[in-house]
């Protein structure tokens, strides 16, 4: 399905859409979290009109199924990379509509960059002001995004790649968002941390499928 039509299904939720976990070279652990991104999806199934499909797909950079879902999930350690082709592909997804949610989990931060900026050279990552209707479109979040794991010290920060006026892509760094995601017994996190992260990435996914 193209994805124009995907976008466009929104208002009638025929079917579910689907998600997908993308699947990217370099050495990073794009695996990573696996209860994470499925109790996300269950979230938003369960407070929010909008119908996902239980499971996440998965799916190459370089794959052309990219244009069949109209969010894709980005997380990891370590470095991520993509060939000439991947980026051309990428590119595409994200200025004809498709939306990205990068979450650093650890290392991801620097490779990441310097992709953004073979991706689009006259574009840079900008940083969401805590007014911008991300951090407002279901649950507000007046501070920006909430703290989950420490890592580089500091507070989190939500970076955007903005086309034409819209977020394409939102990357989520130093605040390990999607470990709040996972089941409880995997770090233990307090209730309250987790339903912060819960609530934070509902309104991600809000947010990436309508507008």
């Amino acid at each position: 399905m193209a994805l124009v039509a995907i976008l466009t299904c929104l208002a009638c939720q025929a079917a579910p859409l689907t998600v997908a976990r993308l699947k990217y070279g370099g050495g990073g652990d794009w695996y990573a979290n696996p209860t994470g991104l499925p109790n996300l999806i269950k979230a938003v199934n369960e407070r929010t009109s909008i119908r996902l499909a239980a499971e996440p797909a998965v799916v190459e950079a370089r794959s052309e199924r990219i244009f069949d879902y109209p969010m894709l999930f980005v997380t990891g350690h370590g470095r991520i990379a993509f060939t000439p082709s991947e980026r051309e592909n990428l590119r595409r997804y994200l200025e004809g509509g498709g939306f990205i949610h990068v979450d650093d989990n650890y290392g991801l931060d620097e490779s990441l960059r310097a992709e953004m900026k073979q991706l689009f050279p006259q574009r840079r990552l900008v940083e969401l002001p805590f007014s911008h209707p991300l951090y407002h479109c279901l649950y507000p979040f007046p501070g920006g995004l909430p703290k989950v794991h420490e890592h580089h010290g500091g507070p989190p920060h939500g970076y955007a790649l903005v086309l034409k006026g819209r977020v394409a892509l939102f990357y989520s760094y130093n605040t390990d968002i999607n470990d709040g995601w996972e089941d409880a017994e995997v770090h233990n996190d307090p209730a309250e941390k987790r339903e912060a992260a819960l609530r934070m990435g509902v309104n991600i996914v809000v947010y990436a499928l309508t507008h």
